[in-house]
C-alpha cells in the first residue's frame, strides 16, 4: 500500500472525470484499480497523463510486437520485486 493520500476506490464515482478514468484504469477481473494508478487519483490531469503514457508506450511502437513489450514489463517488475 502506497503512503501517498488517495481517493478510496468506492469515492471514485464522486467525481465525474474520476468516475470516466476509473472506467479506463481498473481491472475487470478485480474490480481493482494497481496502486501505481490509484496514486495519481487526487490528480485526474496526472492520472489521464499516465495512462495515456502508459498505452502509448505499450501500443505505440513498430518496432517491438507486444509480446516483446509484455516481456520487457515483466523482466522489469521482477527486477523492481513489483506485484503487477
Amino acid at each position: 500500500m502506497s503512503w501517498i493520500q488517495q481517493v478510496p476506490d468506492d469515492q471514485w464515482c464522486d467525481d465525474e472525470r474520476l468516475a470516466e478514468l476509473h472506467r479506463q484504469v481498473v481491472d475487470p477481473e478485480s474490480g481493482k484499480v494497481d496502486h501505481i494508478m490509484a496514486v495519481h487519483s487526487l490528480n485526474p490531469t496526472g492520472l489521464a497523463a499516465h495512462n495515456a503514457l502508459y498505452i502509448s508506450a505499450m501500443t505505440g511502437t513498430a518496432t517491438l510486437r507486444k509480446v516483446e513489450r509484455e516481456l520487457v514489463a515483466y523482466v522489469v517488475s521482477v527486477e523492481n520485486s513489483c506485484h503487477y
